[in-house]
């Protein structure tokens, strides 16, 4: 039985016939798309959805080692307990590397990639940023508004620090992280490690991967869009979509992804 935790979201009173994986970033997780969800399957209800909390993540379990490969072999367990593969993984930002390390093991027929780099770089952008505010702001809090408050006198917005807010938990000194930080570097510091490109610019044989830009986010720079581009001339099979909106474009624009979704997605293989 896979340890990770996760939620199957179904239209009302539908009978889905085709599954999609949803991973979250680092610090998320799958209740966070919860909404994109919800509204997807309302308007593909041949279509269910996987909120999957990634380990070390929401409700499941701590892990070691804290990896992107380890994630990626979750997944394959988390399909044996469903008892079918996927046609379809969604992953954003750290998961979005998580799911092309997963079309590796096994190939859907659409990968969506929420801005994340599919490449090898130094650690940046607003996740590794966000360590900051984990080391700087351990807590205990004394309510949720200090913990969004903490967030955001690190330059952070205030939806962003209501998201990342979601993470402070109860105890009996008060509210505090459940996320361990040394943990959470590590997987960044592997993300960073990790290059996909070579799923990126040569899908498996019947995968499209799609590519999702927030043009308010740098995590996907020039030379990134570049070779996506030069991906899609040569394979017909790798897409880019460009979206008003910054890294956690989830919280910030979810009607563009859902648009791109529901125009993107069939009912029928």
């Amino acid at each position: 039985m896979s340890a990770l935790h996760h939620e199957i979201i179904t239209a009302p009173g539908a009978a889905p016939s085709r599954r999609m994986l949803l991973l979250h970033g680092i610090y998320g997780a799958g209740r966070n798309w919860g909404s994109v969800a919800r509204r997807l399957v309302r308007a593909r209800p041949a279509w269910s959805v996987i909120l999957v909390d990634l380990r070390s993540h929401g409700r499941s379990p701590r892990m070691a080692p804290h990896t992107v490969e380890a994630c990626a072999d979750d997944l394959l367990r988390l399909e044996r307990t469903l008892e079918g593969a996927a046609e379809a993984v969604l992953g954003h930002s750290f998961g979005g590397k998580v799911a092309l390390l997963h079309a590796r093991r096994r190939c859907p027929a659409q990968l969506w990639i929420i801005d994340s780099a599919p490449g090898a770089g130094r650690p940046g952008g607003g996740a590794w940023r966000m360590l900051g505010v984990l080391r700087r702001h351990p807590g205990p809090f004394g309510s949720r508004a200090e913990v969004v408050a903490a967030v955001e006198a690190e330059g952070f917005a205030p939806l962003v620090a209501n998201w990342m807010a979601t993470n402070a938990v109860r105890t009996p000194d008060g509210l505090a992280w459940r996320l361990d930080p040394d943990e959470m570097e590590a997987y960044l510091r592997d993300y960073f490690r990790t290059d996909a490109w070579d799923i990126a610019e040569s899908p498996p044989r019947g995968t499209a991967i799609h590519f999702v830009k927030a043009l308010g986010s740098s995590v996907l720079g020039e030379r990134d869009v570049a070779r996506i581009r030069a991906a899609g001339g040569g394979t017909g099979r790798v897409f880019l979509h460009e979206v008003q909106g910054g890294h956690w474009v989830n919280t910030e624009n979810p009607g563009a992804i859902h648009d791109l979704l529901t125009r993107t997605l069939a009912d029928r293989g």
